[in-house]
This record gives structure tokens, C-alpha cells and sequence, in this order.
């Protein structure tokens, strides 16, 4: 698969290292391969014929199986396709793997119906998922040329999208709420004669530390860190980076508190008798 990317200096933070991500739909249209090697790069992320032929008997004979065959079924299959799977592992219905020999997962991961994991990408690692970790149904956890690792006990809910164009870290014991975005990617859009989307990709990072809270339709953007224990509120857009214990909200998230401090006293109620 060929890519623009630009192997990150390991030597840098993330804040100073900005990485170019491969383009999907120019792969996806590239008329130097043929419509079969497009699709393996895309997807199966090898190349040969054992390697299609593994990946579309999982897609064919286990992906959409209902019930406990279901569960049975892709077990034994998509440990067979990923790099690494640890015990106890669960997947459900319409489960998507791209790029699987790319992903690895701890011990009693569960992966909920119509959730994608998309570790494409030619020079990257990969995902990597810890143990104990909960991805909710019909959420998208992907790379592109980048690398993103789910720490131990990460629990996501439901229609999330997790995405890596450089680097992503999510801490240990972290709770996303349904419908919140952490996007570790952008486009650069100086030129005005080149549409948006036809301009570099870019990417910084993100690193979000252990035992956060992102409230329920949270955004987190390239190029922030929050720090251990740091809780976002609701709908909140965050575009800077956060210190450990503090709270965030708004559009732009600003602080509003640091989880140390003692919480405003609670006024007695008043004697209601005579």
C-alpha cells in the first residue's frame, strides 16, 4: 500500500511533530493496481493468496452468524487474522477488521456488534488494545499510518470514533461516553485554489492519560494531551491541553475546576421548625 507518510522522530512529542497520512479514496482509486490488490491493501493489509483466502472465509462464514454460534465462530476465526489475541476475547456481529495482522488485544477484550477496527497503514504498528477493555457497538477505533494503543480496563461506549494519524494514546481505566470523538488527525487548508480535502493530511497526537472521563458527545482534537484524571464535560470541544484532575466544558473546553479541591459547601437546610 503505498502512503505519504512521514515516519515520526522518536525523539519528539507530539505537540512538535506534525506527520502526513496517506489519502483512502486516492488508494482506493489508484488505476496502477488492479481492483484485487487495491482491496487487499485496503483491507487485508497483505498481499498472496492465503492471506485473502483466510480473511474472506472469516468475512463469509463468521462475521454475521447470530447467537452464541456467532460468538463461537468468530473467536476461532479472527484470532486466526490478528496479530496477537489474548484469552477470552468477544466479538460481535459485523465486526470489521482491517488491516487485522496489524492489531493485538490483551485478555478479555470485547468488541460490540458493527464496531471496526482499522489498523491500515504501510510503515505503522498499528493498534494495540490492553486487557479488560470494553469498545461499544458501532464504534470505529482506526489508524492511518498512525499507531493507537487502548491502555488496560479502557471502556468505550457506543457510536464512538477513536482515530490515530500519527500517534494515540488512551490511559488505562479511561470512560468514553457514547458519541465522543477523539481525532488525532487534520487537514491543512492554506491554499485556497485546492479544495480542503485535497490538501496534505496532518497529524500531531494525542495522549489522553489513565482514569479520564469524557462526557457523552466530547470532541478532542489533534495535538492535545490531557493529563491522569482529568474529566471533560458533555458536548465539550477541547483544543488544549488539560493539567491532571481538571475539569473541562464548553466550545471551547476551558477549565472549571481541579478535582483535588473541595467542592463548594452545601448550604444547610434551613429549621423548618417553630
Amino acid at each position: 500500500m503505498s502512503s505519504s507518510a512521514t515516519p515520526p522522530d522518536p525523539g519528539s512529542s507530539h505537540h512538535d511533530r506534525e506527520v502526513a497520512t496517506s489519502s483512502v479514496p486516492g488508494e482506493l482509486f489508484d488505476d496502477s493496481r488492479s481492483a484485487a490488490q487495491r482491496y487487499q491493501d485496503l483491507f487485508v493489509g497483505q498481499r498472496g493468496l492465503w492471506p485473502l483466502i483466510r480473511y474472506e472465509a472469516a468475512q463469509l462464514l463468521a462475521s454475521w452468524v447470530p447467537g452464541a454460534l456467532g460468538l463461537l465462530l468468530r473467536r476461532v476465526f479472527y484470532q486466526r487474522l490478528l496479530g496477537s489475541c489474548g484469552r477470552n476475547a468477544t466479538f460481535g456481529r459485523n465486526v470489521v477488521l482491517r488491516h487485522p495482522h496489524k492489531i493485538h488485544l490483551g485478555d478479555n477484550v470485547a468488541v460490540d456488534d458493527n464496531c471496526v477496527l482499522d489498523a491500515k497503514g504501510e510503515r505503522n504498528e498499528g493498534i494495540r488494545i490492553g486487557s479488560g477493555v470494553f469498545i461499544g457497538r458501532n464504534t470505529i477505533v482506526a489508524c492511518k499510518d498512525g499507531d493507537l494503543r487502548l491502555e488496560d480496563g479502557v471502556n468505550i461506549s457506543y457510536n464512538c470514533a477513536v482515530f490515530s494519524g500519527s500517534q494515540l494514546r488512551i490511559g488505562s481505566n479511561t470512560l468514553l461516553a457514547a458519541y465522543v470523538y477523539v481525532i488525532g488527525g487534520d487537514h491543512a487548508h492554506e491554499r485556497t485554489d485546492v479544495a480542503v480535502s485535497q490538501q496534505q493530511r496532518l497529524s500531531a497526537g494525542i495522549d489522553i492519560g489513565s482514569n479520564c472521563w469524557l462526557g457523552a458527545g466530547a470532541r478532542v482534537l489533534d495535538g492535545v494531551t490531557l493529563g491522569n484524571d482529568c474529566i471533560v464535560g458533555a458536548n465539550s470541544v477541547v483544543t488544549r491541553d488539560a493539567e491532571p484532575y481538571t475539569v473541562v466544558a464548553g466550545i471551547p473546553a476551558k477549565p472549571i475546576r481541579d478535582r483535588r479541591s473541595a467542592p463548594a459547601a452545601t448550604p444547610a437546610p434551613e429549621d423548618g421548625g417553630s
